[in-house]
């Protein structure tokens, strides 16, 4: 049953939550109850007048009893029935359910929406407790302490006397490696308690860098109104100001990717790209024959725009020809693995076995939220080979959100330790989540 055949459900269950009699309802908009009876159990279509007074009465807007339960509301309930292994039986009635008890819509809905955020944030940490660094090393300190303290104390709860020399050395020992424990794993304590937007807890320089970006929206108007050969000045007055970047290697990758985003500004400035998108849309070999440019400039530019010029959400992933990740812009949905190694089913590492060839695929990545995304790549050399050199390419993934999941999408993951994908070929190691997909 369609959305706009359950008006007169929609109807019932506002009269019902108003404690309304349908006598009494059907009176106030002067028709009869048994016709108002008919109109409830949807056999009978409504509009203009009658429709506007029954909303006025049920104290409504018009457009909430014909349209019903809003198209993401919906969205989550089928994708919440998708997450069951087994068939979910009237799944083709989740509109009736919606329109009918809309309440318990929204828990169910709220509720999936809950479940996916917590698993988002399981990942996110298992992905942490792998790869991060800083954290290893606090782990790595707390357990050799802990290991020394247990040697130490091993050897004086052993029988027989030591000598006083010895004794006084161990328990001189032992209360050094004690407080050192004690330090470390306050540090340890510290370091956990710490807000995600702390640059002590960042770490990376890498993450100082995306943390610098993504204050500013990826998207920087000081740039894109300076003149060229100003660039690099306003460039360095950003870096130097902002309380992110602590460290000269995270301003050192910064400063790397500010210049290359002036470089593509310059091939493509604002004001002319916004108006050509406004009228042909998102067409990256037009774009590059419009602005005279390469297709790798074209993608990391569309990558850098805002949304109202985009016209919606873009994502961005870069990187070199050992498939590092080197600058990642993410994009709701799209899971980008914080540390490790990522998904070598992305399209990213296929323009990296074909340089300079376009890429294009619509890819889906499964999960508790499974959506489809339309992805664009290309490789390009970064420096001009030799005969005695190789070429060193980097490769540049766009990331834009599809409205629909194409049958033909290839299913990809974020990385193999969170991927929920049973039996793929790339896999590498397995999965601490269930596999169901």
């Amino acid at each position: 049953m369609g959305r706009d055949t359950l008006t007169g459900s929609r109807i019932r269950e506002r009269r019902l939550m108003l404690g309304l009699r349908q006598a009494d309802l059907a009176r106030q908009v002067e028709i009869s109850a048994s016709y108002l009876n008919l109109i409830e159990h949807n056999r009978r279509r409504i509009g203009g007048k009658l429709l506007v007074d029954l909303a006025r009465i049920l104290a409504v807007e018009p457009s909430m009893l014909t349209e019903g339960a809003e198209v993401a509301l919906l969205s989550t309930l089928r994708e919440a029935a998708a997450d069951l292994v087994q068939p979910v039986a009237e799944l083709d009635r989740v509109d009736e359910f919606a329109g009918r008890f809309p309440g318990w819509a929204e828990v169910l809905a709220q509720g999936q929406q809950r479940i996916a955020s917590l698993e988002t944030t399981v990942q996110t940490l298992s992905d942490r407790l792998t790869h991060d660094p800083q954290l290893a090393a606090s782990l790595h300190e707390v357990l050799s302490t802990a290991a020394a303290i247990h040697s130490t104390a091993s050897i004086l709860a052993e029988p027989g006397e030591l000598e006083t020399e010895w004794r006084d050395r161990f328990h001189k020992n032992l209360n050094e490696d004690s407080q050192r424990l004690a330090e470390s794993s306050r540090a340890l304590v510290s370091f956990l308690d710490e807000s995600s937007t702390s640059a002590e807890r960042r770490g990376v320089p890498q993450e100082e860098a995306e943390h610098f970006f993504a204050s500013h929206g990826h998207h920087f108007p000081q740039l894109e109104e300076a003149a060229s050969d100003a660039r690099g000045a306003v460039s360095e007055t950003l870096i130097q100001e902002a309380d992110s970047l602590v460290s000269e290697a995270g301003r050192s990758i910064t400063r790397a990717a500010l210049a290359q985003y002036c470089s593509d500004a310059k091939a493509m400035p604002l004001t002319p790209l916004a108006a050509v998108l406004a009228q042909q849309g998102i067409a990256p070999m037009a774009l590059a024959r419009h602005f005279g440019c390469d297709m790798p400039t074209v993608l990391r530019r569309l990558g850098a725009l805002p949304q109202n010029v985009l016209g919606g959400e873009a994502g961005l992933v870069i990187c070199d020809a050992s498939g590092s990740i080197l600058f990642r812009k993410p994009v709701t949905g799209f899971a980008l693995p914080r540390f490790g190694a990522s998904c070598p089913l992305w399209p990213l590492y296929t323009a990296l076995s074909r340089p300079q060839e376009p890429v294009r695929r619509d890819v889906v990545q499964h999960g508790r939220n499974a959506v489809g995304f339309d992805c664009l790549a290309v490789s390009w050399p970064r420096q001009r080979p030799d005969f005695d050199s190789d070429p060193l390419y980097h490769a540049v993934m766009l990331i834009l959100p599809s409205r629909t999941v194409s049958d033909r999408a290839q299913p990809v993951g974020a990385s193999c330790r969170i991927c929920s994908r049973n039996a793929c070929p790339a896999r590498r190691e397995p999965s601490i989540l269930k596999e169901e997909f």
